[in-house]
């Protein structure tokens, strides 16, 4: 973001204890998706170990690293959405008045909130029918599917509440559109 340090680029949570409450939640996820990132280069090394250092065969390091990488990245989408990580383009936003910024900033929230609905939808359907039918990998490993598949309801539900508490931060006018300052 244009002109910004990096302390006012995390979303305020001001004495809101909903705010305070996501913002933890959302702290908690980061810790568990770089948990997930440090155990995914922890099992590559040792796969590197037992493949051309003892000559051995690896079973479930390769899967195990893929399904780490992955919920990482889902897991740790509300923590990059509290740090204000995510893409942004703030051209538009700085090039509009106070109001039209307020506007566009609940407009894009709330189709983003509408969005991650319905990937969160669809996420639970998909982790609830490899649960019910007991789905496991085509693999030597024959993981139970649905222990990684969690990640993508787990990882959505995470989202939309903080992308609920962004929204009611810029509603109650604890926190600015956008994260930017007035100019």
């Amino acid at each position: 973001m244009a002109g910004q340090t990096p302390t006012a680029a995390v979303s305020h949570t001001g004495n809101n204890v909903f705010l305070r409450a996501v913002a933890a939640l959302s702290t908690v996820s980061g810790w568990c998706s770089a948990a997930m990132i440090v155990a995914a280069v922890a099992i590559t090394c040792q796969m590197i170990v037992i493949r051309f250092v003892l000559n051995g065969s690896t079973v479930w390091q390769t899967e195990a690293v893929i399904y780490l990488a992955i919920s990482s990245t889902l897991i740790g989408l509300p923590y990059v959405q509290r740090l204000r990580g995510h893409v942004n383009v703030d051209l538009v936003p700085l090039a509009l008045p106070k109001t039209a910024r307020y506007y566009l900033c609940l407009c894009t929230l709330s189709l983003t909130i509408a969005m991650v609905c319905i990937m969160l939808w669809y996420g639970f359907e998909f982790w609830h029918l490899a649960f019910e039918r007991n789905w496991k990998s085509d693999t030597i490993w024959g993981v139970r599917l649905w222990i990684p598949y969690l990640a993508l309801p787990v990882g959505f539900a995470l989202f939309l509440l903080q992308l609920i508490a962004d929204l009611v931060a810029v509603i109650l006018k604890i926190d600015q559109p956008f994260g930017l300052e007035d100019t």
